[in-house]
């Protein structure tokens, strides 16, 4: 009976919880399609563009400069070492790729400078080599 009771208080808590944090998401600051998106797939109720929540606000997750792919991948499998203090991020796989890419430009978009690019980038290199002798008389 504790236990039945015990989440029936916590179910209800999280639905109160919820509902504050719809009526208090500040939409303002998030583009009309990004808010759709995050309220779409839940992401406002544990992310702020700029303010801790459950998790950490989207600027800072900017200034990490993950790519755009990796932030989709994070989305997709959370890595809670990135981000001690806070409580693991569920994996949203719900989240089309499609959807998960818009949202990941848009947090990159919030540092201010150019995300990096692709994860698979090639390395060149070009060096050359001369070499030099020396007459002895």
């Amino acid at each position: 009976m504790k236990k039945s009771f015990g989440f029936l208080l916590a179910a209800a808590a999280m639905v109160v919880a919820s509902l504050d944090v719809k009526a208090q998401a500040p939409s303002a600051d998030i583009p009309a399609d990004m808010n759709a998106l995050m309220s779409k797939y839940t992401c406002i109720a544990c992310h702020r563009p700029n303010q801790r929540l459950v998790g950490p606000a989207y600027a800072d997750v900017a200034k990490k400069k993950y790519s755009n792919e990796e932030i989709v991948n994070l989305i997709y499998n959370p890595v809670p070492s990135h981000w001690p203090g806070y409580p693991p991020m569920m994996p949203m796989k719900q989240v089309p790729k499609e959807d998960a890419m818009k949202l990941a430009v848009w947090i990159n978009s919030l540092d201010g400078s150019p995300a990096k690019k692709s994860t698979t980038t090639k390395k060149t290199s070009t060096s050359k080599t001369t070499k030099t002798t020396k007459k002895t008389t």
